[in-house]
């Protein structure tokens, strides 16, 4: 017999198998679905390059990682239950599974032609793989099960077995009290024009809830806490490559422009580009260019006719762009480059997670060429950073990169919808009739030294504007060498300066610590948790996150300076430490991986004990 529930803080579940066997969506689904029923969530889609690996193979295996429950801050290292449609799935993911945890498998894929393809030497993976006795094996006829609740429909068998994720998904929430209303209502929404397909997909997911409910699979069930301490208000799930989409609509909004995206498709950025395209609705201008080169440029066009002007692209494309970004730098018009980050260099691993674009984002252009360096920390907050980008580059008129990755880009956590009278004012520094008379294109705020912008149309105001350097008085072209010398200092003072408009450092944790955890970007969930650990075993401990990193926060030293051990952990080989010690000189140790794969937490617990 089944054992009651079990009330849980948290659950960590992942679904693997055939990148065709649907575990995106399943993972989606069930993150939805927990989320409207107020949990938080934080997911990591984990899947091949391969546009369509042999199936069954070790390479074609996809996986979506799910962390739901309250005080979530990471997608979760080990998992409570792994769902594994194939041998394939069971053997690349097995080791995730932590002792206790469970394993459902479809055992009408571990037959012996399944078990070749996945490299198995023997007949039982189980014993082969040395999977822990502590963990409990749930074998369901998946593949069967969704063919004989199928039957009376008359699909062909391919067909058939696209389903059988629902009969898995099903199942799951059976397992975690999740009704199946809202997991019904998302189908009906994505396959709204596909009503024989919903329909199927529909009573599998019914079947496979059934199943739990009323056969006798000797497992207990798990009742998840609510989100408590969540600030009252509407919420969703959002990706992070959607946040920023948002975010950049929103900062349109608020500064009266139009948005404007030149860009070309790459991964893992090109779901920023969907989903503007989608938004013509809302005023949204997109061009899919021909090249990473032609994007920017048509980008830089927009800027310099008064748009607001964005393109978005993956390390490879930022390396692409970075002679029309020093164009953008010498003209000092305002642009938004979002690079979500990936595996390098090259083309390298482009479905995975690094933060390797660090560096090139900070000096990879050619001169003395400042831009403004910002970075998300998490998928809600991309929507914030992605606003926070054209703020700063429509009110200083620079260039301002966008730093998010992957992890972060491809993952979903809860997210608060902000309502636009909360976010704050933009103020485009556009030139007014105060400097109409005697014009030129260098004329300047005294105090930010940011030049006021003029664009087509307005009368008066007709400049040149090119990538040679440009008189500091007369805005005429300039070859002489001290002038030159004078208008690299400007630039670089005007990015300067941009570190009294940003918020301060600030520090969680035991201000008495003696380590202190530095990061940025989207390590900032497995920073924080790491923290925690370390407290929870007695510990004190610290943490320092950068969200802007050019120009730093202005109290960044006198933070930095009263801690002892200072940690900097990173997901490349020290880029962010090599920064910090130009900027401000000292001692950092380093914390460091490049594998593709967001840190792990327990990891980090362990380095930072030996210290």
């Amino acid at each position: 017999m089944k054992s009651d529930k079990t009330l849980c803080k948290d659950v960590v579940i992942r679904f693997c198998g055939d990148s065709g066997d649907g575990m995106q969506l399943t993972g989606t689904l069930f993150s939805s679905l927990s989320a409207i029923l107020g949990n938080e969530i934080a997911t990591f889609p984990d899947y091949p390059a391969d546009m369509r690996a042999p199936q069954g193979t070790i390479g074609g295996v996809s996986s979506f990682q799910v962390h739901v429950g309250s005080g979530i801050h990471t997608p979760g290292n080990e998992c409570d239950v792994l769902v594994a449609m194939n041998c394939a799935a069971l053997k690349v993911n097995y080791r995730l599974v932590k002792k206790g945890g469970v394993i459902i498998f479809d055992t009408d894929s571990f037959d012996e032609k399944n078990l070749e393809k996945a490299l198995y030497k023997t007949d039982n993976p189980f014993t082969e793989l040395g999977i822990s006795e502590t963990i409990q094996l749930v074998p369901v006829a998946l593949t069967t099960l969704t063919e004989k609740s199928l039957e009376d429909f008359g699909m062909d068998k391919k067909s058939v077995d696209r389903c059988k994720n629902m009969f898995a998904l099903g199942l799951i929430c059976w397992l975690f009290n999740r009704p199946l209303e809202q997991a019904q209502h998302f189908l009906a929404n994505k396959f709204a024009k596909k009503p024989d397909i919903l329909k199927a997909n529909d009573k599998v997911l019914t079947d496979g809830f059934n199943y739990g409910n009323n056969t006798a699979i000797n497992i207990n069930t798990f009742e998840l806490h609510r989100s408590e301490e969540l600030p009252k208000g509407k919420y969703t799930i959002i990706a992070g490559n959607k946040a920023t989409a948002w975010g950049l609509i929103a900062a349109a909004h608020k500064s009266g422009k139009e948005l404007f995206l030149g860009s070309y498709p790459i991964t893992p950025a090109t779901d920023i580009m969907h989903e503007l395209a989608a938004r013509k609705d809302m005023g949204v201008k997109v061009v899919q260019a021909e090249d990473e080169i032609a994007g920017v440029c048509t980008a830089i066009g927009a800027a310099f006719a008064g748009d607001l002007a964005v393109t978005s692209t993956s390390g490879p494309g930022l390396s692409l762009k970075s002679e029309a970004i020093g164009l953008g730098v010498m003209s000092e018009l305002p642009l938004v480059v979002v690079d979500v980050m990936r595996g390098g260099p090259s083309t390298g691993l482009p479905t995975k997670t690094e933060q390797t674009d660090l560096l090139q984002a900070i000096y990879g252009r050619n001169g003395e060429c400042p831009c403004v360096v910002i970075a998300a920390s998490t998928s809600a907050n991309c929507f914030d950073y992605g606003f926070e980008a054209c703020r700063l580059a429509l009110e200083n008129n620079v260039p301002v990169i966008l730093l998010t990755d992957a992890y972060l880009g491809n993952g979903q956590s809860l997210w608060r919808l902000p309502k636009l009278a909360e976010l704050p004012e933009i103020h485009p520094h556009i030139a007014t009739d105060a400097q109409l008379e005697g014009y030129n294109a260098c004329v300047r705020d005294a105090e930010s030294k940011v030049r006021w912008h003029a664009f087509p149309g307005m009368e008066g105001f007709a400049h040149r504007n090119c990538g040679l350097e440009r008189d500091a008085d007369k805005a005429t072209i300039s070859t002489d060498g001290a002038n030159h010398e004078k208008m690299v200092k400007i630039r670089a003072e005007k990015v300067a300066k941009i570190a009294n408009t940003i918020p301060e450092l600030k520090v969680e944790g035991d201000t008495d610590a003696d380590i202190l955890l530095i990061g940025w970007g989207s390590t900032y969930g497995h920073l924080k948790s790491a923290m925690q650990d370390m407290q929870a075993s007695g510990k004190k401990c610290a943490l320092a996150h950068f969200n802007y990193i050019n120009p730093l926060p202005k109290n960044t030293a006198k933070v930095l300076s009263q801690y002892k051990t200072k940690v900097v952990c990173e997901l490349n080989s020290g880029q962010f430490a090599t920064y910090l010690r130009s900027q401000v000189p000292g001692e950092y140790l380093q914390y460091n991986k490049v594998e593709g794969q967001p840190f792990n937490i327990g990891g980090i617990v362990e380095y930072l004990k030996t210290l």
